[in-house]
C-alpha cells in the first residue's frame, strides 16, 4: 500500500481515527524500513514487543503497530511489556536483529489542543466527533517530519533463540465439549478438560 492508504486501512481496522493509532502505524513502518523487512505474514518472521500498559490513554498505538507490522495477537508474535510507553521493539527472527522505535512528544501540544482532543476531554466518544476534526488531529502526526514524532535507535543484535513454533491440535473438553488447544487441556481423573471446567486457575 502506498501513501495514506495504509493509514486509512489501519483506522478501519482500529474502528476510529486517532493520533495514537496513527503514531503506531508510523512507528511500525519505520521499524520495518530500518530492518529492511516486509510486513509479517506468519509468526516465524517477526516478533514485536510493545511497551504499552493497561487502562491508559493512547493504547490505540498498539493497533497501528499491529496493522503496519503484521505482528498480531492471533499470530502470537506480539507481546506487551506493560510500561505505559508508546514504543516498540521489532525483532527480525530470521536474522536475529532488532530495532526500538518510540513516539516523541514534539507535536503533542498541538494534538492536545486539537478540536478532537478537546471533545474527547468532554467525554465525547471518538466515533461521534466529525471526521474532518479527527483527520485534522491525525494529520498532525502523519504529516510531521519523522524526526519530530519518532525516535528510532540503531539496529542491534537480538538473539531470538530457538523457536518451537505453533503447537498444533485441538480437542474437545470432556465436560463442556468446546474445542481447546491441546496444551491447555487439564487432566481431571480420567478426563481432559478446559481450564474453566477443570477447576484449576491456569
Amino acid at each position: 500500500m502506498a501513501g495514506k492508504e495504509i493509514l486509512v486501512k489501519a483506522f478501519e481496522f482500529h474502528g476510529h481515527i486517532c493520533w495514537a493509532s496513527c503514531a503506531g502505524v508510523r512507528a511500525g513502518l519505520a521499524a520495518l524500513r530500518e530492518l529492511g523487512v516486509a510486513r509479517a505474514g506468519s509468526s516465524g518472521e517477526l516478533h514485536c514487543i510493545l511497551e504499552i500498559g493497561d487502562n491508559h490513554g493512547a493504547q490505540c498505538f498498539a493497533d497501528g503497530v499491529q496493522y503496519a507490522t503484521g505482528c498480531t495477537l492471533g499470530k502470537g508474535n506480539i507481546e506487551k511489556a506493560g510500561w505505559g510507553k508508546l514504543a516498540l521493539t521489532l525483532i527480525d527472527k530470521q536474522e536475529n536483529r532488532a530495532i526500538r522505535v518510540s513516539y516523541k512528544p514534539g507535536r503533542h501540544r498541538q494534538i492536545a489542543a486539537s478540536a478532537f482532543m478537546r471533545k474527547r476531554g468532554q467525554g465525547i466518544p471518538p466515533t461521534r466527533i466529525p471526521e474532518k476534526e479527527a483527520w485534522g488531529m491525525a494529520d498532525i502526526v502523519w504529516e510531521a517530519p519523522e524526526d519530530e514524532v519518532l525516535a528510532a535507535g540503531p539496529v542491534f543484535d537480538y538473539d531470538w533463540g530457538e523457536d518451537f513454533g505453533e503447537i498444533m491440535g485441538l480437542a474437545p473438553c470432556s465436560n463442556c465439549g468446546e474445542l481447546v488447544a491441546i496444551p491447555y487441556l487439564r487432566v481431571v481423573g480420567k478426563s481432559h478438560m478446559c481450564t474453566p471446567c477443570s477447576g484449576y486457575e491456569r
